[in-house]
């Protein structure tokens, strides 16, 4: 049956999105990777910029930049605890970890986008 229903190519919107989620969630998996390689001093100020770029986007009254804030913060607060005291080693694999999510879920995102603009042409 599914022969007999031609697939609808993505919307423009949706081609959008993907495009635009490709792109933020590689360049925020590059990004962490970054946060997590700088020495400590530099790493701590980042960290809490990130962290108040974040605070301020989760503040905000559009509901949309409330994910993305919240990923912010965290990502700032990983990036600060990365760099010192005892749990130096968790929250640095953490950071890792949500670098390499990132990166994947950008990927993915990427081939998705690819793919509809396939469709399209």
């Amino acid at each position: 049956m599914h022969d007999l229903v031609p697939e609808h190519p993505a919307s423009t919107k949706e081609l959008a999105r993907q495009g635009v989620s490709a792109v933020g969630c590689i360049a925020g998996g590059i990004g962490l990777f970054v946060l997590g390689a700088l020495p400590p001093i530099i790493g701590i100020i980042a960290g809490a910029v990130v962290g108040v770029v974040g605070i301020s986007a989760l503040l905000s009254k559009d509901p949309d930049d409330r994910k993305p804030g919240l990923v912010v913060t965290v990502a700032g607060g990983l990036a600060i605890l990365s760099k010192i005291g005892i749990i130096k080693p968790f929250a640095a694999t953490f950071l890792g970890i949500g670098a390499l999510g990132l990166l994947g879920l950008g990927i993915w995102n990427g081939i998705k986008f690819l793919k509809g603009l396939k469709s399209r042409g």
